[in-house]
């Protein structure tokens, strides 16, 4: 089962409509114990970052931490994947996870040039794909995928491809269990489709 975590942030019915397409039983929960049992567990999002406080006041964070710890398959989306971080500048006060190190910026955060347009919306392509990731299977190299945001990830070393948008951010990450998209699969054509079923069939 996936416990998809609802925090009156994330698209649902989107995020849920395509994983049940691939077959997903799915149950969407606020609560900390459906999270701990679940083998796979998502996190969808939009909007600020300060919507994932709410994570904490539920007690969410430590059913996270206790699930992956656990061996559980974790996925975050958009700001899913940005709170697997320390935090972002968008609300400092608010902690991420941690899982991965860096905080993430607005656009364009170190980019010399002409301002970036910014949110960040529209199809953009994957880059430095990594062979190994297991949430990247079939996905080819330059795959276009659809973004909606205004902060964006570092690149770390479990950043598993990249996308180069004022300077390149973090399109994917990966380590382990532990996996969250920029880009929001669930909109994103066959690649996204692709990925979603990756992580269904993990």
């Amino acid at each position: 089962m996936i416990a998809v975590i609802d925090y009156k942030a994330g698209n649902l019915t989107s995020v849920v409509k395509a994983l049940k397409y691939l077959g997903a039983e799915t149950q969407v929960t606020q609560d900390p114990e459906v999270v701990r049992a679940a083998a796979k567990v998502v996190l969808p999002g939009v909007g600020h970052f300060q919507s994932t406080q709410l994570l904490a006041d539920l007690g969410l964070t430590d059913a996270v931490r206790e699930s992956v710890a656990k061996g559980a398959w974790f996925l975050g989306i958009c700001v899913g994947l940005q709170w697997l971080f320390a935090g972002s500048t968008e609300a400092p006060e608010v902690a991420g996870l941690g899982h991965f190190a860096g905080m993430c910026e607005r656009f364009p955060a170190s980019f010399e040039g002409p301002e970036l347009k910014s949110p960040h919306v529209g199809w953009n392509s994957l880059e430095e794909v990594r062979a190994d990731s297991k949430l990247l299977r079939e996905v080819q190299e330059g795959g276009f995928v659809y973004y909606t945001h205004s902060w964006r990830a570092p690149v770390i070393n479990a950043t598993a491809a990249v996308t180069n948008y004022g300077g390149a951010f973090t399109g994917v990450v990966e380590r382990e269990n532990v996996m969250g998209v920029q880009f929001h699969p669930e909109k994103s054509s066959a690649v996204g489709l692709q990925v979603l079923k990756n992580f269904v069939e993990l």
